[in-house]
């Protein structure tokens, strides 16, 4: 029973992360989504060096390495939060540290804490923005690319309440 379970979790999961690719703009980006948990908790991405990410000097293309990591915590947000908040990204910068000579990889997390710190500043404050840090790194940990996304949050107005 457990490892029927095992598998339809893994299946499911495989149909998370394929889902994303129905979206062109995101398959154009060559990153490989390999993990998105069932609550949107954390997502785990892969970012290859292949002839659809390779640069004219033969290392990851900027585009692809910000692309790959750019809707992930938007998307993250818009799920875990529900339906009566509005979730936006509001500005990003990214900072290339080292060359991406091999497949990179990045983590995203939204843990229960972060839940609760939006909801608490919400209760006293129209709008929030939060900023979330995201690091490429390859196969040995070494930094390739570090991100930083600032999201947009507010509750979703309500009709017949006043704000």
């Amino acid at each position: 029973m457990a490892q029927k379970m095992r598998f339809s979790a893994a299946i499911a999961n495989k149909f998370r992360c394929w889902s994303f690719y129905v979206f062109g703009c995101y398959r154009g980006t060559g990153g490989r989504l390999k993990y998105i948990a069932e609550d949107w908790r954390e997502v785990r991405l892969e970012l290859p060096l292949s002839w659809r990410t390779r640069n004219y000097v033969g290392t990851i293309f900027g585009g692809s390495l910000y692309s790959a990591v750019d809707p992930i915590y938007m998307l993250m947000l818009i799920h875990r939060l529900g339906p009566e908040f509005v979730v936006w990204d509001k500005a990003a910068s990214i900072q290339f540290k080292r060359p991406g000579r091999e497949t990179l990889h990045a983590r995203f997390a939204v843990g229960d804490d972060e839940l609760a710190a939006i909801r608490s500043a919400l209760e006293t404050e129209r709008s929030v923005d939060r900023t979330y840090i995201i690091d490429l790194v390859d196969g040995s940990g070494t930094v390739c690319a570090t991100v930083e996304k600032i999201i947009y949050i507010r509750r979703r107005e309500q009709p017949g309440l006043k704000s």
